[in-house]
Formats: C-alpha cells, sequence, structure tokens
C-alpha cells in the first residue's frame, strides 16, 4: 500500500499515524497491548510496512547478523530458533553467518554492519569479526553486538562493553566430573570442542578443579583436544580404547562428542556403562532417546537466544544495559549413559 495505507490504518484504529509506524516498525517501543492491536489491524487490511523506506529515515535495517561458526551444530540450532523467534517479535530479521570457523568469512559478516545492511551483531565465536588493525584504530567504534561466547579473544576493556549471555562453563565442568567422581571413577578422560574455544578452556578448569577438591592428580594425557562434532568423537575414542591403562569413564564437552563416542564404544563391543561411562554437555532434545540414555550438562538453549536478541535490543536502541554479564543456570540431567566405576562392582 501506498503512505496513504498507514493513514487509513490509523484512522480505523482511532491512534496517530506515528504510534502506527512505532507498532510495525520498532515494536519493542510500544505496549504488548498496543503492538497486537495494530498489527492484526495491519494484517486484516493486507498493509505492508515499507522497510526500505523506513530504514532511510531511521538510519536502521532491522536486520540482526548472527555469527556461527557451526550452523549444524544441533545444541546452537535450538539457539537460532529462539533467537529468530524472539527477533521476528520485535520487528527484526536474523541473517545468519555461517563461518566453517573461518577468520575471512567472519570478516565478510563484520564489513555487512560497517556498509549499513545490519544494525548490529550477536557473535557466537571467540573473536570479533574486525582486523587487529581497525581494531587498533582510534576511530574504530564497535558496533551493537552482544556475546553468547565465554570470552573474547580481544582487549579486555573492549571485550567488557559487549554484553554477555552464557552460562557458566567453569561451574558446569566442575559439576560434570564431580558427578563421575561420586560414581567411583579416577581414571576420567575428556573430550574437548576447539582448542581455540573459550568454553573449553573454562570447563577443563572446572575439570582441574573437581579433580582438585577430591585428591585425584590431574594427567595431562587424559586430555584429547578434538572439536564439537561426532566425527571428533568417534575418532578420539578410538584413540582412548588403545591406552594402557584405559579410563573408566570420558566427560565430553558436548553432546554430539558424546553420541560419537558411544557409538564407537558398541562398536568395539563395549557397554555403557557397565564398562565406560559417558557424560555430555548441551542437554540437546535427542540426548534423552539415545541408547542409553545420555547423562548431560543441560545448557538453556531458548532463554540463550531470547536474551541475547532483549540485550541486543537495548544496546542498538541505547538503553541502559542493567547486566552486562548474564549468566544463566545449567543442569546436571542423569541418565543412563553413568554408572559405578567397574572397580566398585
Amino acid at each position: 500500500m501506498s503512505e496513504l495505507g498507514i493513514k487509513e490504518l490509523a484512522e480505523s484504529l482511532g491512534i496517530s499515524v506515528s504510534s502506527v509506524s512505532r507498532a510495525l516498525s520498532n515494536p519493542e517501543r510500544v505496549s504488548a497491548k498496543m503492538r497486537e492491536r495494530v498489527q492484526a489491524a495491519a494484517e486484516a487490511a493486507g498493509y505492508r510496512p515499507n522497510k526500505l523506506g523506513a530504514s532511510l529515515r531511521t538510519s536502521k535495517t532491522n536486520n540482526i547478523i548472527a555469527i556461527i561458526p557451526d550452523i549444524s551444530d544441533t545444541f546452537i540450532a535450538g539457539v537460532i530458533r529462539s533467537l529468530e523467534r524472539t527477533a521476528t517479535e520485535h520487528g527484526y530479521s536474523v541473517l545468519f553467518g555461517d563461518t566453517h570457523g573461518s577468520r575471512e568469512r567472519e570478516l565478510i559478516y563484520g564489513d555487512m554492519v560497517k556498509t549499513r545492511q545490519a544494525d548490529g551483531i550477536i557473535l557466537f565465536s571467540h573473536r570479533l569479526p574486525f582486523t587487529d588493525r581497525e581494531i587498533a584504530s582510534e576511530k574504530f567504534k564497535l558496533p551493537p553486538m552482544v556475546n553468547s561466547c565465554e570470552s573474547l579473544c580481544c582487549d579486555p576493556d573492549l571485550s567488557s562493553d559487549i554484553p554477555l549471555v552464557s552460562i557458566d562453563n567453569v561451574a558446569a565442568g566442575k559439576e560434570a566430573t564431580e558427578h563421575l567422581i561420586g560414581l567411583g571413577h579416577t581414571n576420567i578422560a575428556v573430550i574437548t570442542g576447539d582448542r581455540e574455544s573459550p568454553s573449553v578452556g573454562q570447563r577443563l578448569k572446572g575439570y582441574q578443579a573437581a579433580l582438585a577438591d577430591a585428591g585425584i592428580p590431574f594427567q595431562e594425557k587424559l586430555i584429547y583436544y578434538g572439536s564439537y562434532t561426532l566425527e571428533a568423537g568417534r575418532r578420539i575414542t578410538k584413540e582412548i580404547l588403545q591406552a594402557k591403562d584405559r579410563p573408566t569413564a570420558i566427560f565430553c564437552m558436548c553432546d554430539e562428542i558424546a553420541f560419537g563416542s558411544m557409538s564407537t564404544l558398541k562398536d568395539n563391543g563395549f557397554q555403557v556403562p557397565e564398562d565406560i561411562s559417558i557424560i555430555g554437555v548441551d542437554g540437546i532434545r535427542f540426548a534423552e532417546y539415545f541408547s542409553p540414555s545420555l547423562t548431560t550438562i543441560a545448557q538453556p538453549e531458548a532463554d540463550i537466544g531470547r536474551l541475547c536478541v532483549e540485550a541486543f535490543l537495548d544496546v542498538v536502541n541505547q538503553r541502559p544495559v542493567e547486566e552486562k554479564s548474564i549468566v544463566l543456570p545449567h543442569q546436571l540431567i542423569v541418565r543412563n549413559s553413568t554408572g559405578p566405576a567397574p572397580e566398585r562392582r
């Protein structure tokens, strides 16, 4: 419809044109009741706002770029679902930047914000999508950004300006290890995610803290660096089975690694948890239906996606951000993949 359309829509509702415009273009600035009323009337009238014209007037695109190392990651898929739903409710579209871990691709998506193709970034990577030279420049200014990675490889002062939405990965790693120790396991291997990922270092700190509290010596040889994939779980578990002093439990740093590990154990005639216990991290929905069902540290994927968008809206609209670091609770879910260490039977 033409500009006359929004005037007619406003007249039919008995409210101002500016109120209709806000409800359609910046819905977070009006009440839920007003937003629902205007959107219902607009839909009934077949009205579609001119987003290009709105962006020229407000200097906003109502686009968010989500920079993701691997969009096929099952846990991230749940976060994305919540993120997109929340963004849509607030009049935003999400552009997904699947980088495959490539620095070059990260920089491409960073350029999209600089060229005003998006209003800002929700970051699921440990690196800022800008060159070191750009960041070091006196003219550099961070675009609106929210981080869902435990820490960033950049100036601490710069990193502290970016709101963070995450679980406490140190505590998660510690609780996973404590669960295994409580079952009598003292020889516990770890299959990590990508070595550069901040969550790996944080969860390893928790692992080491749990061992120290229990008086169990830390052994570097029990740490196997991999990636957050099924394939890594399968490949590295084959290595673990060749160890002279075979571990009785494996702490997998994501559920997909755990699935791959359990598959290899089954292929090689080992029973879970009778021979080797397995614990994962993430709490993806398939974990409950795997055989045996997977013990895991669950992350609140829906809350992570929702709160990332809500924090982003505060930043992009220059509202005060009450909490720069939003630490969400995790949950140990005990299922059938963990049991007493063999020597206790």
